[in-house]
């Protein structure tokens, strides 16, 4: 589908589409093009949300007519079956992630800092058989993260404020997106369990 410079400059804005498998799991987020591809090759089973977007494409040389889909905020996607216990699997870790899911609070002082002043900490360090897993990994602050250093917070008398655990699917994909709408965000929430600390106060 082709975009003229005017329509491209709103379809720049567009928010992220949230995909469903065909039973209404949550798979991940795709861009604009993506979703009017699933539209454009009739894969999609079903949409919800509140929002609709609206992409206008170019013109049909028979009938002089604008080719234009509109995609809903949320689609489920034809074919697509997830496993069951996918909303279980460990989603890779990164540290935007790991930083989003402890709020940007530092874990040993309990302040909040910019996402370019945070660390990835160790609870139980590398150099002493700690893996790199969600599990072992707590957002730090570099002074209280050099403070540690390659110790465990009893061995540096610097007890943890709150425990690391591991976000199931739905979770991640809010914390990978910044800007999800409000239909998204909730359908999402639905999906994450009580101990997710999204449920804390800002």
């Amino acid at each position: 589908m082709q975009l003229d410079a005017a329509d491209l400059l709103v379809a720049e804005r567009l928010p992220w589409i949230l995909t469903l498998d065909v039973h209404g799991l949550p798979h991940r987020w795709v861009s604009w093009q993506a979703a009017c591809h699933y539209y454009a090759r009739d894969l999609v089973a079903w949409a919800i949300g509140d929002r609709q977007f609206r992409i206008r494409g170019g013109l049909c040389r028979a009938t002089g007519q604008r080719s234009e889909i509109t995609a809903n905020s949320i689609i489920a996607i034809k074919g697509r079956a997830l496993k069951p216990g996918t909303l279980q699997q460990v989603p890779h870790l990164n540290n935007r992630e790991l930083f989003h899911r402890d709020r940007q609070i530092c874990a040993y002082c309990g302040d909040h800092f910019s996402i370019a002043t945070l660390t990835r900490d160790h609870v139980h360090p590398i150099s002493q058989g700690g893996r790199d897993v969600w599990m072992n990994v707590v957002t730090a602050c570099r002074p209280c993260n050099q403070k540690k250093s390659g110790r465990t917070p009893e061995q540096a008398r610097m007890p943890l404020l709150y425990a690391p655990y591991v976000p199931n699917k739905a979770e991640y994909l809010i914390l990978c997106n910044r800007n999800i709408l409000a239909d998204q965000m909730d359908f999402l929430a639905r999906h994450v369990p009580r101990q997710s600390r999204l449920y804390l106060p800002a």
